[in-house]
């Protein structure tokens, strides 16, 4: 039966997050906007008011929306000339990318893995989404896209600090081929990292779209006709940075590009291949504006 998004929250999923810390709180000044975005009484003025007592986020927010990302004519020099160009929604969602830096630090876990790899594939698939979006005509703002990509593998990271041993056989497994990411989850953690993202992105109130593509993006099949693109455009711009293996691939490293799914998106296999060829740079220059992890 297919499902748009639920509360799948076994024992190990509250488990972790009653023991995670910084990765389990997002700054405060990023849930209040948040909170301000979502509520459709909130005005330009009442978002700017909480983001100019963040100054190192007002300096981040110029920073994206000047740069090659949305291309704008002339320079934007402040943050309430930005939400008049680009609207709430938008500078919503540069917050949060701007944001999601700081969740991306630690040490190296195993060769394969350490955050600053998870950070790079992030912003791949989040480069990825964007592209696939615009080729694909959806209707979606595209730096939604983007945001959905950027955080679509965030329940890796809760997995990092609760169960980083586990995580560490999670990935031995992998990295020899046995199991695919999300099964060899199961059998070790108990659960896999879309129902730890999905529980994440509910605690930080999170719009039930980008919950739906982090809960269920190895899952497409099991998702609602309402989210369903969506969750497909991120499914498949993960499948192809793992391909690229750049950053951590082992999450999607044996899924392949299904026919239906491009079907779908009235996409072609020559427009996706267009698109891998240019992701390692495009890649790189959205990193080199958001930051490193």
């Amino acid at each position: 039966m297919s499902v748009e998004v639920s509360t799948r929250e076994p024992a190990v999923i509250t488990k972790a997050l009653s023991k995670i810390g910084d990765i389990a709180t997002l700054p405060e000044v990023t849930l209040r906007v948040i909170e301000i975005v979502e509520d459709p009484r909130s005005t330009a003025r009442d978002l700017h008011d909480v983001i100019k007592t963040d100054p190192a986020l007002s300096a981040k927010i110029l920073k994206v929306v000047n740069s090659a990302f949305y291309g704008l004519p002339g320079q934007i020099a402040s943050v309430d000339r930005a939400i008049v160009m680009l609207g709430l929604s938008a500078v919503k969602n540069i917050s949060i990318a701007a944001s999601m830096t700081r969740l991306f630090r630690g040490d190296r876990l195993t060769e394969e893995f350490g955050a600053q790899d998870l950070w790079r594939h992030s912003v791949c698939v989040a480069v990825a989404s964007r592209s696939i979006a615009s080729a694909a005509g959806l209707r979606l703002g595209l730096d939604e896209m983007f945001l959905a990509g950027l955080i679509h593998d965030l329940g890796v990271l809760a997995e990092r600090q609760a169960f980083a041993e586990k995580l560490a056989e999670v990935i031995r497994r992998c990295r020899a081929g046995d199991v695919p990411f999300t099964r060899a989850e199961h059998e070790v953690i108990g659960a896999d990292h879309q129902q730890f993202g999905e529980a994440l992105c509910a605690k930080w109130k999170f719009p039930r779209h980008l919950r739906a593509v982090v809960g269920y993006h190895h899952q497409v099949d099991r998702v609602g006709p309402e989210y369903v693109k969506l969750v497909t455009i991120v499914h498949l711009a993960d499948v192809v940075a793992c391909q690229e293996r750049i950053g951590f691939y082992l999450s999607a490293q044996d899924e392949v590009i299904q026919e239906e799914h491009l079907e779908a998106l009235k996409l072609d296999a020559g427009r996706v291949e267009e698109i891998r060829a240019g992701l390692k740079d495009a890649a790189a220059s959205a990193e080199a504006t958001l930051g490193s992890g």
